[in-house]
């Protein structure tokens, strides 16, 4: 089993899954993604395992959100994507990560269903 969290360890939400997942005897590889963002390839391949579109992935109240017109529905998946990639701040966290299944820690017992 290869697990991985995208992490961000100034977030509750994000250290709660982490602690989740180790309370389960699991090490996962932990990615803080604000150091090292995902690719615009990883965070499409993310995307279509979870089945969502970008802007439903997206921290609508960052700042970046709203100076970067974010909400403007003539973007692009594309552009959202890239924006994503740019400024990491705005992809929703955490994310796990195991082989073909992903889940957006929120709530952290939401990655339960995939360990």
């Amino acid at each position: 089993m290869s697990v991985k969290i995208l992490h961000n360890p100034r977030c509750s939400k994000s250290r709660q899954t982490l602690e989740l997942i180790r309370e389960k005897g699991i090490e996962p590889l932990v990615i803080e993604y604000l150091k090292t963002p995902p690719t615009k390839q990883e965070l499409t391949e993310i995307l279509s395992k979870l089945g969502i579109k970008p802007r439903d992935l997206m921290r609508k109240g960052e700042a970046e959100y709203k100076e970067n017109s974010l909400s403007d529905p003539s973007l692009s998946d594309d552009q959202l994507i890239d924006a994503m990639v740019a400024v990491p701040k705005l992809i929703e966290r955490p994310i796990v990560l195991n082989g073909d299944k992903v889940r957006i820690g929120r709530p952290p017992e939401s990655v339960l269903e995939i360990l």
